[in-house]
């Protein structure tokens, strides 16, 4: 793949030759990698559109039952609102196809870096995938299979009729009824091994009957396979790609990236008072704000990863640089930092935050990505993912200090072994507004704050009156410091490479 900054490249591709050739199926295994020109623009646009995307299909994938009528309305909502292949459409749909290959590629590149953004990126593609492959019609669906190769041949009716009695006794599930309605492929024993082991199809002559039902699961396993390869071979080329100085920048942002509202603009600066911040940790705050609240309170204190992520976050909310400057001065003197020392080095650290010293950059609140993939916390630090980083036990503890119910708290649990961490944190929000789903994706702690306000204030028909149960929440918490712990089990903290310049100021323990 080639890189431009020219807007030429898409006239000419639309002119030359039959770009049928190029994708003839609306669905692939992505094992050809782009060689077009694409401008920088279309790079990092195409990149976003599949990030929000496979967002959206996390979401969905532990929402819904894949199944559903719901899951697909869904999905195929999303893909036409991005403009990538929902259904096997007429051969206009050329750029839809274009746009789904090339994305894919990029994505490639950007969650190839880690064993995390391997597993998360792969999980979301099989996904998509599998919708994309069931919603093929049988005609399609068979000019896939032998586009990727896999040359599965679907059995005739006086056969299936034939062995009617075989494939009704070893094929589990499958009624009388169903039999008749159901489509079978002839697949050789070693694509169906799975499904041999676990009794579910019929053997003859080296071969399985396997139904319709049951080939996507060699069809994807098949993917898997071959995409897992891929994405270690990308890993290893990919210090070449990252010397090139355009592109290094694009794909670290893309594997963090947080594709929702700017919260760097404070829509409600000097709204809130340094009074009430207390009573919004415990009502309005993500679960990872409210656990470095309740660590500075503890405290008096916070270490650089802490006050960086808590920091900016009070920053997103509304706090003004002097109440800022205040709030932390206040709890850091309650320590063991004296206000001259106070104001030498921590109120540097934070007017550079609201961009009055240094580069004069306006740094923006993390997002639930930037927190979860960098600078994991070690013993001493509060900042990171409490689902992504405590021990599940220790987490367990901390649900039930917060009054969670037992039933939730083995919701999250689930999400969070599933490795849903933002799923995990939408359920807590969930729960501790007593609402049934929460009708947003949730991508930023800033987010998370702002939709809380706004169910709290009426902006959302709750289950039953909130003002009620957040008081006696507030009051059965308000003195949580005294008996709530939280120990990350991570290592290994770096500053992140934004904050260049900072580090003099914010390591001072």
């Amino acid at each position: 793949m080639q890189f431009t900054s020219g807007r030429g490249r898409l006239k000419q591709a639309r002119l030359a030759g039959d770009r049928r050739e190029l994708y003839p199926h609306s669905l692939q295994f992505y094992l050809e990698p782009p060689t077009e020109n694409i401008s920088l623009v279309e790079f990092e646009s195409f990149a976003i559109d599949r990030l929000k995307l496979l967002k959206v299909v996390e979401n969905l994938g532990v929402s819904y039952v894949r199944s559903s009528e719901s899951y697909k309305t869904k999905l195929e909502s999303e893909l036409r609102k991005l403009k990538f292949p929902y259904k096997a459409l007429a051969e206009d749909d050329y750029e839809a196809r274009r746009k789904d290959h090339i994305s894919h590629f990029i994505l490639r590149l950007a969650y190839c870096q880690s064993e995390d953004l391997r597993r998360w990126f792969l999980q979301q593609e099989m996904d998509l995938l599998r919708y994309r492959f069931n919603e093929l019609t049988d005609g399609l669906r068979q000019k896939f299979l032998e586009h990727v190769n896999l040359s599965f041949e679907a059995i005739s009716e006086d056969l299936k009729n034939e062995l009617a009695n075989e494939l009704y006794t070893s094929t589990p599930g499958l009624s009388v009824t169903k039999l008749k309605e159901q489509m079978f492929y002839k697949v050789g024993l070693a694509d169906a091994v799975d499904l041999f082991r676990a009794r579910r199809v019929f053997i003859k002559d080296g071969f399985a009957y396997v139904p319709l039902k049951e080939i996507d699961a060699i069809v994807l396993n098949n993917y898997r396979t071959k995409l897992s390869k891929a994405l270690a071979l990308t890993a290893r080329s990919l210090p070449s790609v990252q010397s090139d100085e355009r592109l290094q920048p694009l794909l670290n942002h893309l594997s963090h990236s947080y594709v929702g509202p700017d919260y760097s603009v404070q829509k409600n600066t000097g709204k809130i008072s340094l009074e009430q911040i207390d009573a919004l940790s415990v009502k309005s705050y993500p679960l990872c704000m409210r656990q470095l609240h309740k660590a500075l309170r503890d405290n008096h204190h916070l270490r650089h990863g802490g006050r960086m992520q808590y920091g900016l976050f009070l920053k997103g909310i509304g706090l003004t640089l002097e109440q800022a400057l205040e709030f932390w001065k206040k709890e850091f003197i309650r320590g063991k930092v004296d206000a001259d020392k106070f104001d030498k080095g921590y109120a540097y650290s934070i007017r550079h935050n609201y961009g009055k010293e240094g580069k004069r950059t306006d740094y923006t609140p993390y997002s639930c990505m930037k927190i979860i993939m960098s600078n994991p916390p070690s013993q001493g630090d509060y900042h990171g993912c409490p689902f992504r980083h405590s021990d599940p036990e220790l987490l367990k503890q901390k649900l039930q200090s917060y009054k969670i119910p037992p039933s939730g708290i083995t919701q999250i649990l689930e999400l969070v072994k599933g490795m849903h961490y933002q799923l995990a944190c939408q359920k807590y929000f969930e729960l501790t507004h007593d609402v049934d789903d929460v009708g947003f994706s949730l991508n930023h702690p800033n987010q998370y704050f702002a939709e809380s306000q706004r169910l709290l204030s009426g902006g959302r028909e709750l289950k039953k009156e909130l003002s009620n149960s957040g008081n006696s929440q507030q009051k059965s918490n308000s003195q949580e410091s005294m008996n709530s712990n939280s120990t990350p089990t991570s290592s290994n903290t770096t500053a992140d490479a934004e904050l260049e310049g900072l580090e003099a100021y914010f390591t001072e323990d």
